[in-house]
């Protein structure tokens, strides 16, 4: 049985969670405010930072995205998600991915044929005592190729900065069953300029990684658009900005195009850094909004 996300979640980067000295009531809070899910980026295998989560909370599911599976070893991620399991039943959902070039490289690893990789990690963990069984954990998935490994091998995909089209393709993909859980950024902010100046804050490291400049020629932009920091096309097209009623019109174009769950990750800072305080003002007025819209986030 899949664990139930819920249809509308929050993305937040682990370090930034990790740096607040508001962890636990910001975490109840998210709980409170009815969303179905929070996806930790940057997760480590250790599931430290999950395992004061989910002792914070009560419904919530922590999920993270993504374990890197070059650097965090199948049998002891496996090993912490069993304990946490016992301990917190149904609510850990493990995220695995194949990381970028650039992140694991320097770790000493070759970064060669990521999908075997994916699939070699996936074969270590059923093979594994304990494991984490294949309606517990999902994909970090972009391409074809991870899509189907994802319907295939797990719960289903993540795949992370792509639009409603992407959405659409990818239900395509994977077929009617499998989970699709998108990640969504959000700007709430309605002036067009600085809108797109904190967009582009936050999509400037994803503009240096292959991963995703590839997806992004995949959805239809161009290499025109990846200049000077991102077209105006290409913020608009990952990141949705705004009031909140145009917030969540675009999470109902995902749900719309075959997404079950949205994680929403909020941005309110031109200058960012992954440790930048947790964006609690627009998680509440984005709960607010869900509310009035579909009656709860979850």
């Amino acid at each position: 049985m899949k664990i139930d996300v819920g249809r509308v979640g929050i993305w937040s980067p682990s370090p930034a969670w990790e740096a607040s000295d508001e962890l636990e009531e910001a975490a109840a809070e998210l709980d409170e405010l009815g969303y179905g899910a929070l996806w930790l980026g940057g997760a480590r295998g250790d599931l430290a930072l999950p395992a004061r989560l989910l002792a914070a909370t009560r419904g919530l599911v922590i999920a993270t995205a993504i374990v890197n599976v070059w650097t965090d070893p199948a049998g002891e991620v496996a090993a912490r998600y069993a304990d946490l399991e016992a301990r917190e039943p149904d609510r850990l959902l493990i995220g695995l991915g194949s990381s970028h070039a650039p992140l694991v490289e320097p770790a000493g690893f070759s970064y060669r044929r990521p999908l075997h990789r994916l699939a070699g990690y996936l074969d270590e963990l059923d093979a594994g005592d304990p494991t984490i069984a294949a309606d517990r954990r999902v994909l970090g998935a972009l391409g074809p190729k991870a899509l189907t490994l994802a319907a295939g091998r797990s719960a289903g995909a993540h795949p992370y900065l792509v639009t409603p089209g992407y959405t659409r393709q990818a239900r395509a993909r994977i077929g009617p069953d499998p989970l699709l859980a998108v990640e969504q950024k959000a700007v709430l902010e309605a002036d067009p300029r600085r809108a797109r100046q904190i967009a582009r804050a936050r999509l400037a490291q994803y503009l240096r990684l292959p991963n995703y400049t590839n997806s992004f020629l995949r959805q239809g932009f161009t290499e025109a658009d990846f200049e000077r920091g991102g077209s105006d096309r290409l913020v608009d097209g990952l990141v949705a900005w705004g009031d909140v009623a145009t917030v969540l019109g675009r999470v109902a174009e995902h749900h719309a195009a075959g997404a079950d769950h949205v994680a929403l990750q909020v941005l309110d800072s031109p200058d960012y850094r992954p440790t930048n305080p947790l964006p609690r003002g627009g998680w509440r007025l984005l709960a607010a909004g869900l509310r009035e819209t579909v009656g709860a986030p979850r």
